[in-house]
């Protein structure tokens, strides 16, 4: 169950930290919750392997719109960014939830969107895996921050903690993030929105944890 979903939801985070499968995941929690209108912009002009829009069939089944690069997924390296979504962040009668390509580079062309996505009713998300290399630290957290915001002029609404090791995680590795979180989590002053837990080992920690959301696994990356 998602609290209070804003209007438009952006997460942003460097290489592997997860959010292209959250991305995915929340925007079909959203539809299922909620029965409106969704739409998920694949913004990342910079990660060529894993895109949302891979997982296009997945969400049109479901009844969610795929916005993305007219050249994703083809061997042209341009930054181009889909015209539609402009229009979405816009349209006040639909969700829309916004993947941003991990590095400054992909932080400047979400700020392309700034004005708009400033004037709506939206949350840009810091997606934290603690087991990744560029974000296994307090520092490292807070120079990526800095770079993405700074880049998109855009500040972050709050935090996401995505700490895993793929379908090797435990609830064990779940918790043991928790006191790494808490510590960005006053360093920095944003809220933590929510842990993400692989759907296999959620009910483990489900009952003994608040604020947690399950999360299927999509191919090649979580």
């Amino acid at each position: 169950m998602i609290k209070d979903p804003k209007r438009i939801t952006i997460f942003a985070g460097h290489y592997g930290s997860g959010k292209t499968n959250i991305a995915v995941n929340y925007a079909a929690m959203i539809k299922e919750q909620t029965q409106k209108a969704v739409a998920l912009a694949d913004l990342d002009i910079v990660n060529p392997y894993y895109r949302a829009k891979d997982s296009t069939d997945i969400l049109e089944q479901k009844g969610i719109r795929m916005i993305s690069s007219p050249f994703a997924n083809s061997n042209v390296d341009l930054p181009a960014l889909p015209a539609e979504a402009y229009a979405v962040i816009h349209d006040e009668d639909t969700y829309a939830v916004c993947d941003v390509g991990g590095d400054d580079r992909g932080a400047y062309a979400l700020g392309r969107y700034r004005d708009g996505i400033l004037s709506q009713d939206y949350e840009m998300l810091m997606i934290v895996n603690q087991y990744r290399p560029l974000t296994r630290t307090l520092e490292d957290v807070l120079q990526m921050k800095e770079e993405i915001e700074s880049a998109a002029g855009i500040p972050f609404t709050g935090i996401v903690n995505n700490s895993n090791i793929g379908q090797l995680t435990t609830p064990e590795d779940v918790v043991s993030s928790f006191g790494f979180i808490e510590e960005i989590v006053r360093e920095t002053g944003l809220p933590l929105r929510f842990t993400t837990v692989w759907d296999k080992i959620y009910p483990k920690l489900a009952s003994e944890y608040e604020n947690i959301i399950p999360l299927t696994l999509q191919e090649r990356v979580w």
